[in-house]
Parts: C-alpha cells; sequence; structure tokens
C-alpha cells in the first residue's frame, strides 16, 4: 500500500511507515499540485499539513485514497463533504500542538505589553531609549480568548500562571460547563472591550471570516493586544493595519494570514506597522510538537489502512 506525503514530517514517523507501506515522502509537492495529482493515482493514503488543498484536481486524483491524515488540526484546506462522498477519512492530529499554540499565544501576549524587544537596531546605533521601552506587566491584565476549545484552555492555564485574570467567549460551550470555573462568559462585544489581551481561537468559517473587523477593533480597550494564530481570515488583515497606524491598539501577533505563504504584495499592508509580530504559521510547530504531530498521525493512518488489509 502506498502513502504519499506532501509536506515536512518528522523523519522518524516517516521511517516508521516505511517498514510496511510504500511512502512516497517529497515535501515539495504542496507546491507542484501536477505532481502532487500524478503522486496520487493508485495511492492509499495521502499525509497533509495546511498547505495542501485537498479539493478539486488534487482530490480527484485521490481516487483510491482511503484516508488522509492532517498534519495539525485545522481542516479548511480539505474538501470535507467530498472526501465523505469518496468514503475517504480523515484524521486529524488532534491535541497534538495544542502546548505548542498555547505558548506562542501568550509569549506574544508578554512580548506585546512588555513592548521592549525591538530595541536591538537603536541600541548598535549608541541609543539608550530606556523610557521609550517601559512597557506593562501581564500580572493583573485581562487575558480574553475568543473561541474556548481545547487550545484555548491550554492557553488560559499558562496565563493564568502568569497572573492574568481570563474571560473568554464561545457560544458553543454550555454555560453549566466545568470549563468556565474561574474564566468570565462574556459577550464577544464585552470581551473586546474589556480584556487587555484577545487572542483567537476559532476556526474558519463563513461565520468566523472578518469576525474581527474595523467594529470589533474599534470596540477593543485602548492599548489592547491582538493575537492570530488561529485561521488567517478571521482578521480583517486592512482593517488591524489601520487601527495599528492610528495608535489605538498597543500591538498585535499575527502567525497566520489571507494569503499564504504571505507574498510581499500581500505584506506591504504592514509595512511600517509599530508593534506588531508577523510569523509564518508556526505556532504549531515547534521541534516537541511536530514529534508528536507527526508520531499520532503516522498511527491514524496505520489504524485505517491496516483494517483494509
Amino acid at each position: 500500500m502506498r502513502i504519499v506525503i506532501s509536506e515536512f514530517m518528522d523523519e522518524a514517523a516517516v521511517d516508521d511507515l516505511r517498514r510496511d507501506f510504500d511512502v512516497v515522502y517529497d515535501p515539495g509537492l504542496v507546491d507542484r499540485p501536477d505532481d502532487l495529482c500524478d503522486a496520487l493515482i493508485g495511492a492509499d493514503a495521502l499525509i497533509v499539513r495546511n498547505r495542501t488543498q485537498v479539493r478539486g484536481a488534487v482530490l480527484n486524483a485521490a481516487e483510491t485514497v482511503r484516508v488522509i491524515g492532517r498534519l495539525g488540526v485545522g481542516l479548511d484546506n480539505i474538501d470535507l463533504d467530498g472526501c465523505a462522498a469518496r468514503g475517504i477519512e480523515v484524521r486529524p492530529a488532534t491535541g497534538a500542538n495544542d502546548l505548542a499554540v498555547a505558548e506562542y499565544a501568550v509569549a506574544a501576549a508578554m512580548s506585546l505589553l512588555r513592548g521592549a524587544y525591538d530595541a536591538r537596531q537603536a541600541m548598535i546605533a549608541g541609543e539608550w531609549p530606556r523610557t521609550r521601552l517601559m512597557g506593562r506587566e501581564s500580572a493583573g491584565k485581562r487575558f480574553g480568548l475568543v473561541g474556548f476549545g481545547a487550545i484555548a484552555r491550554e492557553t488560559a492555564r499558562l496565563a493564568r500562571g502568569l497572573g492574568f485574570s481570563l474571560a473568554a467567549h464561545d457560544p458553543f460551550v454550555p454555560a453549566d460547563a466545568p470549563e468556565w470555573e474561574g474564566v468570565d462568559n462574556l459577550s464577544l462585544a464585552d470581551l473586546a472591550g474589556g480584556c487587555d489581551v484577545v487572542s483567537l481561537h476559532v476556526p474558519l468559517t463563513d461565520g468566523t471570516r472578518h469576525l474581527v473587523d474595523a467594529a470589533f477593533l474599534s470596540g477593543m480597550k485602548p492599548g489592547a493586544v491582538l493575537i492570530n494564530a488561529a485561521r488567517g481570515g478571521v482578521v480583517d488583515e486592512a482593517a488591524l493595519a489601520d487601527a495599528l497606524r492610528a495608535g489605538r491598539l498597543g500591538g498585535a501577533a499575527l502567525d497566520v494570514f489571507e494569503t499564504e505563504p504571505l507574498t510581499a504584495e500581500a505584506a506591504a499592508k504592514f509595512d511600517g506597522l509599530p508593534n506588531l509580530i508577523l510569523t509564518p504559521h508556526i505556532a504549531g510547530v515547534t521541534v516537541e510538537s511536530n514529534v508528536r504531530v507527526s508520531s499520532a498521525t503516522a498511527r491514524a493512518v496505520r489504524e485505517v489502512l491496516s483494517k483494509i488489509l
């Protein structure tokens, strides 16, 4: 049986699959869709991260594929209805990178609140911007989570340990659920207006696209910071750029974008903005989480294929 892997994966997990399967491991296939379609002819499984678009021609080429392993948790790059119609199981690595994303969100929040970690060039030039770089502490600030699933709850756990008070908004978590203990259950507007940090933890759907728009941003607490390590498209990037340029926010960290990979043209709106952290969709990717995610995905794919053998 043959497994096609179109994006990077921990080598140990790949080698584990090679013991029992014919594995085509080419992380560059994500950028060569025609070659990916050719590789999928006769394949039994496909393993992807978030960039491989499993729809259209790619899904049509996966005629014999029985399982798609997702090296991560977001599924917006996979046509789930199309997979279901073809009898293809989709297996995300649920929980394997929760800690990595949570650490990213909290670290970004702390960095933006403190505002003191982008002074290298000024210091090298002989400046001593001590007063200008007087930032804010985390203790006593309010950390707001939009979406309160597993990753958000892990983020809340870490933030609580640093002295943040907690608030969240998630209409899909029952009001009497035990997860709300010690966390204020707020409306979206109240969370935006009352939190020093707003961290996004929602999938990209028709209902969440541009959830953070100009109106949301204008309702945020002055000086608050925004973290998006969830999905590009949840934030209206042009509106965020305007809010940062106007000085209404204390900063923002974006790990995900409406255009990925982020092109120079798409990034132009962010040029020269103050207190802005941009990273290339790596919140959930650490050395440790890559091992966990890859191992979990390999196990899931092996489990499905073993039922067919």
